[in-house]
């Protein structure tokens, strides 16, 4: 019976503390205040949106404040007027709201917003109105309220007017109704063209209605500047019937948010921020002295991760309100380093540096932490032992009875306790110089003595299932400690250390996990073998921790582990099936806050653990949402030129087919001179949890291979690039370990003027000419040269040649001096015989004329008739025979080739020559004598004188001319 009755006890516990974890009544939630220095602006800011990229705008009293994650940037109007309202259109047009102007601020080419005013295009008479106070999209037309008229601005560019008789106090737009406070009216409603009093709106005449938000069944939730909060059910407003209505009252509502978990989030005019329950049950307050910096709640956003925005009267204000971590502090009354914490029934525990400290639940988040009096200094532990609270401190150890400590021992250095497990009734207790030994004697812990035989500083200790108490030593190594049966002294210690199959001697502690001792070393959790008496790796967390130190275990009622290492913070989380998972990522954000002296986390109930952090504790509640894997955007924020012209190329909105965009149009393409290469890219990452540890990477196609290691660094410069096409992409990863998508940026460097085509033309032309004259002159050279080898060659060739020539020259001067010899052998050949047969004949003919004459002398002696007759006929066959030209033509022929043809050619040159005339000529040629010619010729010596005489008359010789010789040249 009662162990079912404290099991119910214990189930009511959790449930108690999960349902007020997230009201937030022991802690706060993680905040982050903007002060004007930081985002440059004025102090005022009177409303906040978001686009759809991630990028924060803030209506602020110096224009219009853009935030990107990393970075604040201010747009002033060009009238330099407050703005007073903003909101964001589908096509990211950010319209402005504003003293004497509304418009709407759109990137230009360049990405950097600029202003146009719409207000320039309303008609003469209604320009002069005094302050745009709010700017509504309702589907396709936007609706503008000044506090004189209401301009509705269609999508077809025709304007109307509202023109109410009684000047509007403040505007709301819900449920794509607008609603307008008239203070001498009450609340009325847009109806088309025109003002309507709400039904029992006339109720609300002198109140300034600073909040509307729809409830279920068309009710109307509306928050008054003074007069609390009503109730709108269709025909009445009824006051809200809830306790804290009169504190709503008397803190002065400025502004009201629905939050996406059906909370109200309320901005006060002088008590900070309440976050409401649809009950009207205050889950959270904010104030001056607990989390906010600034009193005044202005305007109040809540951003894609479920962030809460609050404008300030003076900065801004971002509350991580969807993280399972609540923060406790200083500002909630808890002072101090934290070490350790317990829940007991429904109150928590927290010890300190400073002391220890109480709170009840369900005291509110009002209620700060008590310090217990009498703990000043360093708390270690709080443990419940046989059901008593003992407090380990420096100064001894403490009773924790009733909310108020009693010390129980005065030894120093009290850090744990341990109930020994077969000696009911007998407490253990590690310090700095050893154990020491207490007792449950009526309902009282009594010190009994120090244990001998050991005086190791003992601050981790676990019983094991035989009794043995092991010890860790910091940097020592591992004890096993067995007390005698009197308890007062130590019967035996054994020493583990790197002998043992440790690791190590430092970094180890003992936990028990899963009904089991577990050692952490500096690579790997171990676990105690007994048949071998060494340490072994545990094969169960083997493949959850490889070579990183576990630091601190610790194990919930669901048997989840929480864990922490020198690196990493996690859940080994059980599911189901009694697999367990590792889950990390929601705890990065924890890394720099904690303890890194003694590190702990303590279990306080199931599915809540309370971690030690430098200032105070987080309290982390399992189950809660899970912003992990929320997808964010990086975007390029600037892209300028660096070195001497210091020339912004982008300022941070792309524009793609009218709509702001946050990825590169493929049109957009920069086109950079050489001699501005040198460009500096400034990016972004739209997440705002633990936007400092946001880290970059980058990576320039075409100038680098591979993406750049890991920086928290939000500019990137590179210098002196090389012509080319270049695209800059990067990308972010969040502090939980969530990759964005990368944005890049495609650009071109132009080469410089001696790099490009034209240039590259000139110089090809030039080397083409270049090439050309070489060539040329080459070509001249070697023809030049060829020229006077041709020159040489034809010198020794004509040389050879003349050689040759000589040579052959005289080889045909041999050979025609040998055929000259021949022919003239031959000629002289034929001359003989030519002179032989002219011999003959001459001979001949002499012969026959001595025969002639001897027969005309023995004629003329002979008496004889007859005899005369015969010899006068023998006499005239002998002239026949002389006178014929057989003999001549015979002897033509032969002299002819003998002489050349002389024959003819003379009687062509001399056609009127005589046959005897010719012969003449020809024995002339011969060189024969007037007597042989006379012979030849058959005629007398003087007959031949006279033919000679004859023959140069004809050939026409002068005086002077030998005839001979002349017949002897021709």
């Amino acid at each position: 019976m009662v162990k079912n009755y404290l099991l119910f006890c214990f189930m009511m516990c959790c449930l108690l503390l999960n349902g007020q974890a997230q009201n937030y009544d022991l802690g706060l939630p993680f905040i982050k205040y903007y002060s004007t220095r930081e985002y440059n602006g004025g102090i005022q800011n009177w409303a906040i949106a978001q686009n759809k990229y991630g990028l924060i705008y803030v209506a602020n009293n110096f224009g219009v404040l853009e935030f990107d994650g990393s970075s604040w940037n201010i747009f002033t109007l060009s009238s330099g007027s407050k703005v007073r309202h903003i909101s964001i259109g589908s096509d990211g047009k950010v319209y402005v709201a504003s003293q004497g102007d509304f418009g709407y601020l759109f990137p230009d080419s360049t990405g950097e917003l600029s202003y146009t005013s719409l207000a320039d295009s309303l008609p003469a008479k209604y320009r002069n109105f005094d302050e745009a106070w709010r700017v509504f999209q309702d589907h396709d037309r936007l609706v503008f309220c000044t506090f004189r008229q209401i301009f509705i601005y269609h999508a077809d560019g025709k304007i109307g007017v509202i023109d109410p008789e009684q000047a509007p106090e403040n505007f709301f737009y819900t449920n794509h109704q607008l609603y307008v406070n008239q203070l001498e009216v009450g609340l009325s409603y847009l109806d088309g063209s025109a003002l309507k009093i709400l039904p029992g709106g006339e109720s609300l005449k002198g109140m300034t209605v600073t909040g509307l938000l729809n409830r279920p069944n068309n009710e109307l939730w509306v928050a008054t500047l003074h007069n609390g909060i009503f109730i709108y059910n269709g025909s009445s407003f009824e006051p809200w019937s809830v306790k804290n209505n009169e504190v709503f009252k008397s803190s002065a509502i400025n502004c009201a948010l629905r939050l996406r978990n059906g909370n109200y989030a309320l901005g006060s005019q002088n008590n900070g921020l309440y976050i409401v329950s649809p009950e009207g049950e205050i889950l959270l307050h904010l104030n001056k002295t607990k989390g906010l910096n600034n009193r005044t709640v202005l305007s109040l956003f809540e951003d894609a991760q479920n962030n809460l925005w609050l404008g300030h009267n003076n900065g801004i204000t971002s509350i991580e309100l969807d993280m399972p971590f609540t923060y406790i502090n200083e500002q909630v009354g808890l002072p101090g380093t934290g070490y350790d914490g317990y829940l007991d029934n429904n109150t928590l525990y927290l010890g300190t540096n400073n002391g220890l400290y109480m709170k009840r639940l369900n005291e509110g988040s009002g209620k700060n932490y008590q310090f217990i009096e009498g703990t000043e200094g360093q708390v270690y532990s709080i443990n419940k032992v046989n059901d008593h609270l003992l407090v380990g401190h420096h100064n001894g150890a403490f009773l924790l009875k009733d909310n108020s400590v009693s010390k129980i021992s005065d030894v120093l250095g009290a850090w744990t306790f341990l109930k020994l497990k077969d000696r009911p009734g007998y407490i253990i207790e590690g310090t700095y110089k050893g154990l020491v030994l207490h007792q449950e004697i009526g309902g009282n812990i009594v010190f009994l003595h120090k244990i001998k035989g050991f005086d190791e500083s003992s601050r981790v200790m676990e019983l094991s299932e035989d009794g043995d108490i092991w010890m860790t030593h910091g940097y020592k190594g591992v004890y096993k400690l067995r007390l005698n049966d009197k308890l007062d002294s130590i019967s035996s210690v054994k020493y583990y250390g790197t002998e043992a199959g440790l690791p190590s001697n430092a970094l180890i502690n003992v936990f028990r996990i899963r009904n089991r001792l577990v050692f952490t070393t500096e690579n790997q959790i171990y676990r105690y073998d007994e048949s071998t008496d060494r340490f072994v790796v545990d094969e169960f967390f083997k493949d959850f921790f490889n070579n990183d130190p576990v630091i601190a275990l610790a194990e919930d009622p669901y048997q989840n582990i929480y864990y922490m290492t020198i690196r990493e913070i996690g859940i080994l989380e059980k599911d189901a099936s009694g697999e367990y998972h590792k889950k990390t990522s929601i705890f990065n954000k924890l890394k720099d806050m904690l303890n890194d002296d003694l590190q702990n986390v303590s279990i306080l109930s199931a599915n809540q653990a309370l971690y030690a952090a430098k200032e105070g504790f987080v309290l982390y509640t399992a189950g809660s949402a899970n912003i992990t894997d929320q997808p964010f955007h990086t975007l390029l924020r600037r892209v300028s030129l660096t070195g001497n012209s210091n020339t912004t190329l982008f300022y941070g909105h792309y524009l793609n087919n009218g709509e702001v965009t946050n990825q590169q149009p493929k049109t957009y393409v920069r086109k950079i001179p050489y001699e501005q290469n040198s460009i500096q890219f400034s990016y972004s990452a739209t997440f705002v949890d633990g936007l400092e540890k946001t880290m970059y990477q980058y990576w320039l196609e075409n100038g680098e291979k591979n993406w750049s290691e890991w920086t928290t660094r939000t500019d990137k410069e590179y210098t002196n690039l090389h012509e080319g096409t270049y695209t800059f992409h990067v990308r972010a990863k969040n502090i939980y370990g969530k990759l964005s998508e990368p944005t890049s940026y495609k650009f071109i460097i132009l080469p410089p003027w001696y790099r490009t085509n034209l240039a590259y033309t000139i110089y090809a032309g030039f080397i083409l000419t270049c090439l050309y004259i070489a060539f040329y002159l080459f070509d001249k050279k070697h023809k030049k040269e060829k020229h006077r080898l041709t020159m040489k060659q034809e010198k020794e060739l004509h040389k050879k040649e003349t050689e040759i020539e000589s040579i052959t020259r005289k080889s045909e001067e041999e050979i025609q001096r040998l055929k000259n010899e021949k022919l003239k052998a031959e000629i002289d050949s034929k001359n003989k015989e030519l002179a032989t047969s002219t011999m003959h004949l001459i001979n001949k003919n002499g012969f026959i004329a001595s025969i002639k004459s001897n027969l005309g002398s023995i004629s003329k002696r002979s008496k004889n008739q007859e005899v005369k007759h015969e010899l006068k006929k023998i006499i005239s066959n002998i002239d026949r025979n002389i006178s014929q030209d057989d003999d001549w033509e015979h002897f033509a022929f032969h002299f002819d080739q003998v002489h050349g043809d002389f024959t003819t050619r003379l009687k062509e040159s001399f056609p009127d020559l005589s046959p005897q005339e010719m012969k003449l000529s020809a024995y002339l040629r011969m060189n024969l004598s007037t007597k042989e010619i006379a012979h030849l010729l058959n005629i007398s010596v003087r007959g031949v004188e006279i033919a000679r005489y004859r023959l140069r008359k004809k050939l026409e010789l002068d005086r002077s001319v030998n005839l001979q010789e002349f017949i002897l040249k021709f």
